[in-house]
């Protein structure tokens, strides 16, 4: 088990507090292995296993608790048989209909008494009747795994290879954290890949979103991993339907993007006009949670390799702790624009993702855009080049280096 020491540090400040801690993100992220290292690092500080309490909604020897009375009534009985604070797992509570009036019991009769985490694949948890919790609970996104964590997961079950060799094979495979432990053949992982995917749009979008034209919804999901890091609307799409004979309204279209969205497939980024200062209400773009959900579903991430390195490079922006959008200059796009709040005080990088700067022309592509920034922030180009050479304060990294890079 990699102990996924960026998501534990967020959580350990808020460990015995009444806070809930919930846990979201795409199916098979890993979010039940970070309960399982919260666990750890409690043992850790003393607490004994006999003080967990831990429910997996879509284990079926826990279906009898998917009826809130009874998962109540489970939950008063593991309390009572202890004098010592009791520590509350929920994974996949979503599952649990009227799950938020099992929190609100558990925190009226037992406040401090009780420290709950919950687990599920959809942001719907977080709106409804637990938003009336507002102050009471902190949410923490989990994502699959980084290259660098991929890198340490294949290294425990596999004679070790190059990085470029890991590389090569990230670029493809993706970070879904289960299969990095798995010695499977190449078909195989595709083929657990795609099981997560058609679960994902059963599970979380269809289910919990209630959608009645699941072809549109497949349509609409291809359509943005095709485009994964590129600009498009709701016209667009409708466009596109329309060419493969599918009728669908931009309302339609709108409410099925934001149910992928709730999914946790899509990451959605604003655009940042970098001079005005200001966000842009148009040419949002999405990127994909995980580039081998990509290969599974439409099998082109070596053809589109700048897409897919822009998408790893944003994961992994995402994971140290920045907030990401796209940024724009009067004439030009700027890929990320990155920042978080340090003791410094703001930490911002500019960030231009390219395959190759195998020319003086496609070296002043990359660059021109950084050097119209006039400010004094970090300016990086991150490509796949073995030799890189800085200009103007640009850094110019190798993009396996930085990835690997701590």
């Amino acid at each position: 088990m990699i102990k996924r020491d960026n998501y534990l540090n967020s959580i350990i400040p808020f460990i015995d507090t009444e806070l809930i801690k919930v846990l979201t993100g795409v199916r098979r992220s890993g979010k039940s292995v970070m309960l399982k290292l919260i666990q750890e690092y409690l043992i850790e500080k003393g607490v004994k296993e006999s003080q967990f309490t831990t429910l997996n909604f879509e284990v079926l020897r826990y279906e009898p608790y998917l009826e809130y009375h009874s998962l109540i009534d489970f939950l008063k009985k593991e309390i009572s048989n202890s004098d010592e604070k009791s520590y509350i797992f929920l994974d996949e509570v979503q599952e649990v209909k009227n799950f938020e009036k099992v929190i609100n019991f558990l925190l009226t009769n037992y406040g401090n008494r009780v420290d709950i985490y919950i687990t599920s694949s959809n942001t719907k948890i977080l709106s409804g009747e637990l938003a009336t919790l507002i102050g009471r609970y902190i949410s923490f996104e989990i994502y699959p795994f980084t290259f660098s964590e991929y890198v340490e997961g294949r290294k425990s079950v596999q004679q070790e290879k190059t990085n470029l060799e890991y590389f090569q094979a990230y670029v493809v495979e993706g970070g879904i954290p289960f299969f990095v432990f798995q010695d499977l053949s190449y078909q195989n992982r595709l083929s657990y890949l795609s099981d997560i995917y058609n679960s994902i749009i059963l599970k979380d979008i269809i289910k919990v979103e209630n959608l009645r034209e699941p072809e549109i919804l497949r349509r609409i999901l291809n359509y943005g991993m095709l485009n994964s890091g590129k600009s498009f609307s709701a016209n667009t799409i409708k466009n596109y339907l329309k060419d493969n004979s599918i009728t669908a309204s931009v309302t339609t279209i709108l409410k099925y993007l934001e149910s992928i969205k709730s999914a946790y497939i899509f990451i959605p980024l604003k655009r940042y006009d970098i001079q005005g200062k200001r966000f842009l209400a148009t040419q949002e773009k999405y990127y994909i949670v995980d580039h081998g959900l990509r290969q599974a579903v439409i099998g082109r991430n070596e053809q589109d390799i700048e897409l897919v390195l822009e998408n790893i490079v944003l994961l992994e922006l995402i994971a140290r702790g920045y907030e990401v959008f796209v940024g724009k200059t009067n004439q030009y796009e700027i890929d990320f624009v990155a920042e978080k709040k340090s003791q410094r005080g703001l930490d911002r990088i500019y960030v231009q993702v390219s395959y190759l700067i195998a020319s003086e022309k496609t070296r002043e592509r990359e660059f021109r855009a950084l050097k119209e920034i006039s400010d004094n922030y970090k300016k990086l180009v991150l490509s796949l080049d073995n030799f890189t050479s800085d200009s103007d304060g640009i850094v110019h990294k190798n993009i396996i280096d930085w990835l690997l890079d701590k």
